[in-house]
């Protein structure tokens, strides 16, 4: 697979949706996670990533015009021991519920199917980070209708062992923008991933659509000991309530 420019990828495409990144930076000292949100209707942009412990949240950044709160407030990232689970929706608990119970990933996401959004049924992307012995290892799964035809889930689980330092995989929840809104298909994407967080996070954030860019979430993860530093951008800054 050929490694494409991820900043050309997110300039080109208006409407990626949500979006998960994950690599090795390119010193190979770190397991890297990326995750965005974008949102066109005045309910999907309502949002801010807020740190949650270990994990992250979403919440309304006004409270009084977030109309329904059922696909938008959720956990995209959460930790358990070594893992690191990073989704698009309330789906994150369903793997950490099934990890705990000594389910796997895939086993964990069987019980789920895409978003009940007709007509986009938009996909469910997850992924997750295992460190272990001083290195780790990832996967990326999306759950997604068949074409647009909500009677059949397609469902799709991609592994990546030892993982070579500068290259990740990105896989989002749309092709570009539509109505309704096309899924993504195909393969995560091979992208570079490099060793500067700072560096990372602004490449991602500057060339997102700028009208419908919401948050973003960065986490590099030292392999050698699970000491994790993580960014968040939000667009529209602290909660209202803060």
């Amino acid at each position: 697979m050929a490694m494409i420019s991820l900043a050309q990828e997110l300039q080109g495409n208006s409407y990626p949706g949500r979006g998960i990144i994950l690599g090795r930076s390119a010193n190979g000292k770190y397991a890297v996670a990326a995750y965005f949100i974008m949102g066109r209707s005045e309910n999907s942009r309502n949002r801010i990533f807020v740190p949650d412990g270990a994990g992250l949240r979403t919440e309304a950044y006004d409270p009084s015009k977030c109309t329904d709160p059922s696909l938008i407030i959720y956990s995209p990232v959460r930790v358990l021991g070594n893992k690191t689970i990073v989704t698009n929706g309330d789906q994150t608990d369903t793997i950490y519920e099934g990890l705990d119970h000594q389910f796997t990933f895939e086993q964990s996401l069987r019980a789920r199917e895409f978003e009940p959004d007709a007509p986009n049924y938009t996909p469910r992307i997850s992924g997750i980070i295992r460190l272990e012995n001083n290195s780790f290892n990832y996967a990326l799964s999306i759950l997604k209708s068949a074409d647009g035809d909500p009677s059949s889930c397609q469902r799709f689980t991609y592994s990546y062992q030892n993982p070579i330092a500068g290259q990740g995989h990105f896989i989002h929840t749309y092709v570009g923008d539509g109505n309704p809104l096309p899924s993504f298909c195909g393969e995560p994407k091979l992208v570079s991933i490099p060793d500067d967080i700072d560096g990372f996070t602004s490449l991602l954030w500057t060339n997102l659509n700028a009208d419908n860019k919401i948050s973003l979430f960065v986490r590099y993860i030292d392999v050698t000991n699970g000491n994790a530093v993580s960014k968040v951008v939000n667009r529209y800054g602290k909660p209202a309530n803060e």
